[in-house]
């Protein structure tokens, strides 16, 4: 606990290491401008212009319903792409101009807090959408044209600064993996680090170098006892991806291309992705290689690669204590995980092969309910508040479940669910999902 209350310290301090970009406002409009133009094709024109203005969304939402506030109404975080759309290409655009205001740097402003503190992305707008509108992708958009006018949260530019300038994110770089290794050999489990030649590489992330480094050990005991031929790199090992979070496409593109060119220097056929929710549709779906090809190795959440070797015979679990059985568990679906990508059913198996009863949330699984600190957002400091409300809808879907602990297979989400917890006093215990499966696997190994 010390040094998860060191952690959020560190956050605390963030907005003092940002270099800022000394922008006139003139330049700023310019430049959010810009990346409004460039990335409105036709699928977003067609979703500016779908929008009947039902409200839908803002059932969705986890902010809206949580503060009952009109300004975090899902589909009002696109106005500002919907009036340049309106003003410069949509049909009858010379006329709309008449009526319909520019943009100015105070509606950036005051879009900020609304696309980065006011949503996690978590697209449970999109898919209650009658239109069928992916506002998430919108809502994305306007992060990237905020970036690039230097008004991301300062938070989130320190740590993509840092990320693209030193290659190392909170001060963890390969040195301090080395660290953790060592330590964790110290326990016995060995850990391959920068193999020549591997089947499978193994990325992580600061939280699990720093604070969850039992995460970590417990998917090196699960790749261990399955016998693969894994290792991690110290030159791409860090999955987080703060260009993605920060808006900055060319930052994203950056950290996804240090793990694919050390994935491809090894040979690796997979990667396996720490609980981490943002990690995955980084590299699992928006990195390709730099000619625009797919990928030439599978990536796979580990939570994911977990739940398909259970279910392939080649992972079996033993028993559980009489002790855990006895307390049934819920389920917390990731967004980025679940709704984006479409990883449910593969924690669930591993939770049913632990022999525990599974409980869970209404709404789940697809429809599942954001815990608030994704997206980035945990670490906006201003958010704090915000993100406690919409917490407060998923604690409370947790307790009407009835069970003793809730599993989860992001770190993020893992970390908003501490500092709730600790903020109202909630005992609920919040467990790893690779860590619980580590905890159950058999003394001898049972791979065929």
């Amino acid at each position: 606990m010390n040094v998860f209350h060191g952690f959020l310290e560190a956050i605390h301090h963030l907005p003092e290491m940002a270099q800022p970009d000394e922008l006139s406002d003139e330049e700023r409009v310019t430049r959010a401008k810009a990346v409004m133009r460039a990335k409105t094709d036709r699928g977003l024109a067609l979703d500016l212009e779908a929008c009947v203005s039902c409200g839908y969304c803002s059932e969705a939402c986890h902010f809206y319903q949580s503060t009952q506030d009109p300004r975090y109404t899902p589909t009002r975080k696109l106005d500002l792409l919907r009036r340049l759309h309106a003003r410069e290409s949509a049909a009858f655009a010379p006329v709309r101009r008449l009526w319909t205001r520019d943009i100015s740097a105070d509606d950036l402003r005051e879009w900020q807090e609304l696309c980065y503190d006011g949503c996690t992305e978590c697209g449970r707008c999109s898919m209650i959408c009658p239109m069928g509108i992916n506002i998430a992708r919108g809502v994305n958009v306007m992060r990237e044209a905020l970036f690039e006018a230097g008004l991301a949260p300062k938070e989130l530019t320190a740590v993509a600064q840092e990320q693209a300038g030193r290659g190392t994110v909170f001060g963890v770089g390969p040195d301090e993996l080395r660290q953790t290794i060592d330590k964790l050999r110290e326990q016995g489990i060995p850990i391959p680090l920068d193999l020549p030649k591997a089947d499978l590489m193994l990325v992580t992330t600061v939280i699990d170098v720093l604070l969850f480094q039992d995460a970590l050990a417990a998917t090196a005991r699960v790749l261990n006892h399955l016998g693969v031929n894994w290792t991690l790199r110290s030159a791409g090992f860090e999955a987080a991806n703060f260009g993605l979070l920060s808006g900055s496409e060319a930052l994203q593109k950056q950290a996804s291309e240090r793990l694919i060119s050390e994935a491809m220097a090894i040979g690796a056929q997979t990667v396996i992705l720490p609980e981490c929710g943002h990690a995955y549709p980084a590299l699992r779906w928006d990195a390709c290689l730099p000619d625009g090809q797919p990928l030439p190795f599978e990536a796979l959440a580990v939570s994911e690669f977990v739940g398909r070797e259970i279910e392939a015979g080649r992972l079996v679990l033993a028993p559980p204590s009489q002790e855990d059985a006895a307390v049934p568990v819920t389920y917390h679906d990731a967004c980025k995980l679940a709704r984006h990508g479409g990883v449910m059913r593969e924690p669930r198996e591993a939770i049913r092969a632990l022999g525990l009863e599974l409980r869970d949330t209404q709404p789940t699984a697809e429809q599942n309910w954001c815990c608030g600190g994704g997206a980035g957002v945990f670490l906006v400091n201003r958010a704090a508040g915000l993100r406690h409300k919409a917490w407060e809808i998923k604690r409370a879907q947790i307790d009407a479940t009835g069970a003793g602990a809730v599993a989860v297979s992001c770190a993020s989400c893992r970390l908003n669910f501490l500092v709730g917890a600790e903020d109202d006093q909630w005992t609920t215990p919040i467990k790893s999902v690779v860590e619980m499966v580590a905890k159950q696997l058999p003394i001898q190994q049972a791979v065929g």
